[in-house]
């Protein structure tokens, strides 16, 4: 088969379109037939390096977290799909590689596809899609009446959690710039702010929980329009120790990895606010609840650009520009 591979770490490094085996089932797998692959910062991340340490991908090895594609073989223990169903997935860490033909898929990350989206709609979801659910249901707990703010409402989990976050029956409140206002409006913020021309922590107070996914500078600031009792859960780092624990590391990286959480955990605990590192992790049974809500008309994707698949590098490159209106999705079918 055919897929984009990573032969070693570098910044900015190519991806090489190949020629590799196809994959083998293990236990619990389904074969699946990849129609569409979202494109992901985290990819870039991966390829240049910056998460080697906890996640050693061995080069040559295939990029790709998002799929949307058909089941066309399973492992006899797999027990909730058939050869047949359209399904969409966030493979789990050290078993990535949607920038490919086909992949193999443990059964526990998979969900079937919304009804009412079609392939490269169905790939744009599953990452984003499990960040903001982990974010704001899993641990954050946001209620109706609370006040949330999403940062870079327009991004692609932006785009996804100002929908989730609403259903949840908070206010809510986001950054983007002047071009995309209407867009984060018509996904249900109630507050807008131009990053570019006004300054948030002026404007914001007393918010029950921070989505963040800034720089250092844009995190520190976020901490203070938090209430007291408050909880910022940030998507961009630094990793806190419940992270490292809950990875297995090394005992160097179980110690070293929280170190660099120390001083904003410190500004937390100054402030009566609590500070959360998320990685979000690939979930089948959330992905499945998430497809209900899109099938309800609850939550809508929001694709900027569709790639064929011989322009995965272009797709990674525009990606990385920071300029995409939510998702930017490869068709490979």
């Amino acid at each position: 088969m055919k897929a984009f591979v990573v032969d070693k770490y570098e910044k900015k490094g190519a991806l090489r379109l190949a020629n590799v085996p196809e994959p083998e089932l293990q236990g619990n797998d389904v074969l699946v037939q990849i129609h569409a692959a979202g494109v992901n910062l985290l990819d870039s991340e991966i390829r240049d390096g910056e998460f080697k340490l906890i996640l050693p991908y061995r080069p040559p090895f295939i990029l790709g977290h998002d799929i949307a594609g058909t089941v066309v073989g399973a492992d006899p223990k797999v027990k909730r799909f058939k050869v047949g169903d359209e399904i969409y997935a966030r493979p789990r860490d050290h078993r990535v590689g949607t920038f490919a033909e086909f992949i193999a898929i443990d059964e526990a990350d998979v969900a079937l596809k919304p009804k009412n989206l079609n392939m490269a709609e169905a790939a744009s979801i599953p990452l984003v899609g499990l960040t903001a659910w982990q974010a704001l249901v899993e641990v954050g707990k946001v209620m109706r009446g609370q006040k949330v703010f999403i940062q870079t409402g327009s991004g692609g989990v932006g785009t996804f959690a100002i929908q989730l976050a609403k259903y949840l029956g908070a206010t809510v409140a986001t950054t983007t710039s002047a071009k995309n206002i209407e867009l984060v409006k018509s996904l249900g913020a109630d507050v807008v702010i131009d990053y570019k021309t006004q300054d948030f922590e002026k404007l914001l107070s007393g918010y029950d929980l921070v989505l963040n996914s800034q720089d250092p500078e844009t995190l520190e600031k976020s901490l203070r329009v938090l209430k007291p009792g408050g909880r910022l859960i940030s998507i961009s780092g630094p990793p806190d120790p419940a992270f490292a624990k809950a990875l297995g590391l090394n005992l160097f990286l179980t110690l070293i990895l929280p170190l660099l959480s120390r001083g904003v955990r410190k500004k937390a605990k100054r402030l009566g606010v609590g500070y959360s590192f998320l990685f979000m992790r690939a979930e089948g049974q959330q992905l499945g609840q998430i497809t209900s809500l899109i099938e309800a008309g609850v939550i809508r994707p929001v694709v900027d650009k569709v790639f064929p698949f011989v322009k995965t590098g272009d797709a990674l490159a525009y990606v990385e520009t920071g300029r995409a209106k939510g998702k930017v999705v490869i068709e490979v079918r």
